[in-house]
């Protein structure tokens, strides 16, 4: 794709996730993927993508720079979803040293920058992306009474299984739960009543100039599927969590429970984001239709209805276009059949929100991250 030197690259990303830790050298945004193009972008954010003048110097540079940096390595070889074009250049990051190595890079070359972690709740454009991808891969962990020293990228299961084993309460809940920390902590992660916020002390995050800072919980701003992480341009390096004595076998009892219910409902045996759209408020919903929905209605960790439910309500299971699908298992689930397209997804998404929108009068919110 040809850009005019210092012409603005617009690149708009959509709603944010708990996985994705979308980062650029600006401010996050929300915006949808218009059919067949780039996503369109708000007036509130110009992503700066300047083409080298000379693209054999930019790439003897950036190999100097960043050793192991790949080009034009396929998106959708690295998300759950299994869908997205090629990546300008696409770095792994293994520790914080290289996180900030690999953004100085960037800076130097003028390229913009998508963090990306365990890749679920994230979908990446057919296009690719046409900066630099850093892929999260920080994993190490230690745990020390009740406290554990996590990185943002260990997964979410390797903590259950750890702190459930040793009778750590407050991580049970996470039975399951796909992806890593620090995109469960950009986007409050939660399920099944529990929140990662419950169990957060503090967060190391990094900013878009390199500067470090320690963030109390309070300082996280957590809410509903958000944080300060997701609102500000922070990359979450690690976490203080702190937990509770509890019982060895009724925590991995209650954690497999977790796991056995996401294995039996969720579509696993196909490629997906997650959850795509999030929970219904209790309180939101149009009042012509709260009885209606009041027999499944949940705690989450407010009064919600489920999103699942209330797609299938509107008779949307099975909706397709191409090969992508509203999941006949668990509805608030798209599904890639083979070879699906993020712009299909789109299309799909602004169907099923229509349609619900009609019928109930719900607006449904994205908890997928669209790049």
């Amino acid at each position: 794709m040809s850009v005019p030197a210092r012409e603005p690259y617009k690149v708009g990303n959509g709603p944010p996730s708990s996985e994705a830790l979308c980062f650029f050298v600006y401010q996050n945004i929300t915006a949808t993927m218009k059919l067949g193009r780039r996503p369109a972008l708000t007036k509130n954010f110009v992503l700066e993508y300047t083409p080298p003048a000379h693209k054999g110097k930019m790439e003897e540079t950036i190999q100097k720079l960043l050793p192991g940096v790949r080009k034009q390595e396929s998106l959708s070889r690295h998300t759950t979803f299994r869908i997205g074009g090629p990546a300008r250049y696409f770095f792994t990051a293994t520790n914080s040293d290289a996180i900030i190595r690999a953004l100085q890079a960037a800076k130097k070359l003028r390229l913009s920058v998508f963090i990306l972690s365990g890749g679920s709740n994230v979908v990446m454009s057919d296009a690719g992306f046409p900066g630099l991808v850093i892929q999260i891969r920080n994993s190490k962990f230690k745990i020390r009474n009740f406290r554990v020293d996590a990185e943002a990228g260990v997964l979410c299961s390797s903590l259950v299984k750890a702190t459930v084993h040793r009778g750590l309460e407050g991580l049970e809940w996470a039975g399951g739960l796909p992806g890593s920390l620090g995109g469960a902590i950009r986007g409050n992660a939660g399920a099944f009543g529990g929140e990662i916020k419950d169990a957060v002390v503090s967060v190391e995050a990094i900013d878009e100039k390199g500067r470090m800072h320690v963030f109390s919980k309070k300082q996280c701003r957590f809410s509903y599927r958000s944080s300060i992480f997701k609102e500000k341009k922070y990359i979450v390096l690690s976490a203080v969590l702190g937990l509770v004595k509890g019982d060895a076998k009724e925590l991995s009892k209650i954690a497999r429970s977790h796991m056995l219910y996401r294995k039996e409902r969720h579509p696993l045996e196909y490629p997906n984001a997650g959850s795509m759209f999030k929970n219904c408020d209790a309180k939101k919903l149009p009042v012509r239709w709260k009885k209606h929905f009041a027999n499944v209605m949940k705690i989450d960790p407010f009064p919600v209805i489920p999103t699942a439910a209330i797609i299938a309500a509107a008779g949307l299971k099975g909706l397709r276009v191409g090969n992508v699908q509203v999941s006949q298992k668990h509805p608030n689930y798209i599904v890639n059949l083979g070879k699906g397209r993020a712009k299909d997804v789109v299309r799909l998404v602004e169907k099923v929100k229509q349609k619900v929108k009609k019928k109930f009068g719900i607006v449904l919110e994205e908890e997928i991250q669209f790049v």
